[in-house]
C-alpha cells in the first residue's frame, strides 16, 4: 500500500464514524465538486433540509483536522454530503439515492461505489457500515433509531438508562438526562464499542436539534462535529442529485 493509501485509509476510519461512527481521508484534497445552482423553478419537497456544520478528525498520533461540510437532504429518500478542507477545498462527495450510493476522493482520483443503506466498505471489519438514514437524521433532531423497542429502563448517577433493539435487531443503551438524550452506545461490527455522545442541544427553525456531537470509539475520541446552521424545505438544483466520477478514477 502506497504511503497516499495508508493516510488516505486514516482518514476514512474518521470519516465513518461520522456516518454514524465515521466518515474518511486525513489531509487529502482535491478539486471540488460543484453542484447547479438553484433556478427559479426548482421546488423544495416539504421534508428537504440543508445543513452546514464543522468536523475535527482526531488522529492516534494527537493531531488533528478540521473540515467544513455540507449535507442536502430529502429524508429516507436522497442525500448528498461535500467536505472541504482549507481554502474551501474539495475534500470527499457523497451521493446516496434510493438505487445505490457513489463517493468520490478527487485528489487520490478514487471513488467507491454500493447499494442498500448501509453505506461502508462490506469486506473491512474494522469500519462501521453506517446507516445513512439515521446520520441524516441527526440533523433533524433525530438521535435514536426510527423503529426500537425497549427492553429495558433503570436509573444510574443522574441519567436514566434505556437498552434498546431496532428492527434489524441491533442493541443499543442510551442516556437521557432532563428530558434530552445524553449519548447512545452500540458494538460495532468488530466488536468494539461506539459512542455517540451529545454535549449541547440547539433549535434551529424551531427543531430541537443536537448541534455538539463527539464519536468515540473504544474509549477513544474520533470525531467532534459542531452543527452551524440547519434550514429546512430548502430548493435545491438538479445538479444537486448528480456526482461525476471521471474514467481515470480508480474503484476502492
Amino acid at each position: 500500500m502506497s504511503w497516499n493509501m495508508a493516510k488516505c485509509g486514516t482518514f476514512m476510519q474518521g470519516f465513518f464514524l461520522l456516518l454514524l461512527l465515521s466518515f474518511f481521508m486525513t489531509g487529502c484534497a482535491g478539486g471540488k465538486q460543484s453542484t447547479a445552482p438553484v433556478t427559479a423553478t426548482a421546488e423544495a419537497p416539504a421534508d428537504s433540509l440543508k445543513a452546514k456544520f464543522s468536523i475535527t478528525i482526531h488522529s492516534e498520533d494527537g493531531k488533528s483536522q478540521d473540515l467544513d461540510a455540507v449535507l442536502f437532504s430529502v429524508p429516507n429518500k436522497r442525500y448528498r454530503m461535500e467536505l472541504t478542507g482549507a481554502l474551501g477545498i474539495g475534500v470527499a462527495s457523497l451521493l446516496w439515492l434510493e438505487d445505490g450510493w457513489q463517493m468520490v476522493f478527487p485528489t487520490e482520483k478514487m471513488y467507491m461505489k454500493g447499494a442498500g443503506y448501509m453505506v461502508g466498505l462490506v469486506y473491512d471489519t474494522s469500519l462501521p457500515l453506517v446507516h445513512i438514514h439515521q446520520v441524516a437524521g441527526l440533523f433533524e433532531g433525530k438521535v435514536l433509531p426510527e423503529k426500537f423497542e425497549e427492553i429495558s429502563s433503570r436509573d444510574t448517577l443522574g441519567f436514566k438508562v434505556h437498552e434498546i433493539r431496532d428492527g434489524a435487531g441491533r442493541h443499543y443503551t442510551y442516556g437521557e438526562k432532563d428530558g434530552d438524550i445524553a449519548w447512545l452506545e452500540t458494538l460495532g461490527r468488530d466488536g468494539k464499542n461506539e459512542i455517540l455522545a451529545i454535549q449541547e442541544f440547539k433549535e434551529f427553525e424551531g427543531v430541537k436539534t443536537p448541534s455538539k456531537i463527539s464519536f468515540i470509539r473504544d474509549g477513544v475520541l474520533f470525531l467532534d462535529i459542531r452543527v452551524k446552521k440547519v434550514q429546512h424545505k430548502k430548493p435545491f438544483g438538479t445538479g444537486t442529485w448528480r456526482l461525476n466520477i471521471p474514467r481515470s478514477y480508480h474503484r476502492m
